[in-house]
């Protein structure tokens, strides 16, 4: 039996040195009042901060998912991220969510790994929680988790500090020196969370096995998408064999996919197109792989896009990462139902159910040059059928609305438990 079926704002801030002119908070600055016991049919009303470093990726739509359903629900919510990433389009996105946000955005330089201006960033992020006085402060991604769990708060009992990892520490091949000391990490930041809200039983998993036990609040909440994500797509006349959507990074095992391309061609007389949507920091090296496997002619590199336009332009999606939790991208294809070839890494199997036999090997160049031929050369209707039983599945286990709900409820639960 294989393992797959085993697990069943606009405010951009420069490089400088954080001062109070830097922080920018909405209109609702001040705590609310103190305010009455809530009867039965009324829910209380959080202030919710959330708190990551990089607006990009599936981590970046959730949080925006998440806080815009918040503030729908009458939530006060607030933003706390990085200014040197992102972009343009991450400018644009949060600048179309400011006037949502009654807590507002805040953007100051951050970096991916450790270093010594993460003080002067929980400096700045411990002033933003004493003037907004939020209920709860929630932290995304392994430097987002950091700065939520360790920001001092001054007196009083403060608000309940969340944790969802999305991949993130976790995702470090266990072993090495930098999975040993995050996982050590994690342990004494465990001390300080009232509630983890994993994103997978996938990651719930890791932390058991690598941290341990822990007496504090655990829930999964899966990631979740709307229902207008469901529609059909509207093929491209002449579509490229396959498409990859995503960061180029060697991690997403991009450089495995063209090898495998490489190989169909080279073992099988089979000429693929790929056409590779996305950007990161190996997009050289991944320019340069193309050039040297001798695949320039049949493989086009575009910036990011809206999904749904990408995957109108290809036949088969090919998702090749090396590590993963449950990734926004199989979802909105599934959804989409775009046929698929994946790996079987992280939660992915978490999305496919039934269909997780049909994952491949990370890192296993025949096995998914197999996978993609026998996708590629399958029955159309066949293939449609496959795809369309995928996002039947999808549609019945990750809810957008469901993700809200059931975050909200685990800081309710926290706060009780507390």
């Amino acid at each position: 039996m294989s393992a797959a079926a085993r697990r069943g704002a606009a405010f951009r801030l420069e490089d400088m040195p954080v001062a109070a002119s830097q922080l920018r908070l909405a209109a609702d600055p001040a705590p609310p009042e103190a305010a009455p016991q809530p009867s039965p049919a009324t829910a209380p009303r959080e202030r919710i901060l959330h708190v990551f470093r990089a607006p990009v990726g599936g981590l970046f739509r959730h949080v925006l998912d998440v806080a815009r359903l918040q503030a729908q629900a009458g939530h006060a919510v607030g933003l706390f991220c990085d200014a040197s990433t992102g972009g343009a389009r991450a400018d644009a996105v949060l600048a179309e969510l400011t006037p949502h946000l009654s807590l507002g955005i805040t953007r100051l330089p951050m970096h991916r790994n450790p270093h010594p201006r993460d003080l002067a960033a929980l400096a700045a992020l411990s002033g933003l929680v004493r003037r907004a006085r939020p209920t709860v402060l929630h932290g995304h991604g392994s430097k987002g988790g950091l700065f939520a769990r360790l920001v001092p708060i001054g007196s009083g009992v403060g608000p309940v500090r969340a944790y969802t990892p999305h991949g993130g520490s976790f995702n470090y091949r266990p072993g090495t020196p930098l999975h040993r000391l995050y996982m050590v990490a994690e342990g004494l930041l465990t001390r300080r969370t009232d509630v983890f809200l994993f994103e997978s039983d996938y990651i719930a998993g890791r932390y058991r096995a690598y941290v341990g036990p822990t007496d504090r609040l655990v829930r999964v909440v899966h990631n979740g998408i709307s229902a207008a994500e469901f529609a059909p797509i509207d093929a491209s006349p002449d579509p490229f064999d396959l498409v990859y959507i995503g960061e180029l990074r060697e991690a997403k095992g991009v450089p495995v996919l063209f090898e495998a391309v490489a190989r169909l061609r080279r073992e099988h007389g089979r000429r693929l197109t790929l056409l590779v949507v996305g950007s990161g920091p190996d997009e050289v090296a991944l320019r340069n792989r193309v050039a040297a496997l001798g695949l320039a002619e049949d493989v086009q590199f575009e910036p990011p896009q809206p999904i749904r336009a990408a995957l109108s332009r290809a036949t088969v999606m090919v998702v090749p990462s090396l590590a993963e939790s449950l990734p926004y991208v199989i979802l909105e294809a599934a959804a989409a139902a775009q046929p698929l070839v994946s790996t079987d890494v992280g939660g992915i199997p978490e999305i496919f159910g039934p269909a997780a036999p049909a994952l491949v090997p990370p890192r296993d160049v025949a096995a998914l040059g197999e996978a993609i031929l026998r996708k590629v050369d399958q029955d159309p209707e066949q293939r449609s059928g496959e795809a369309a039983a995928l996002s039947a599945f999808v549609r019945c286990r990750f809810s957008m609305d469901r993700m809200a709900e059931d975050g909200l409820a685990g800081y309710a639960a926290a706060r009780v438990r507390r």
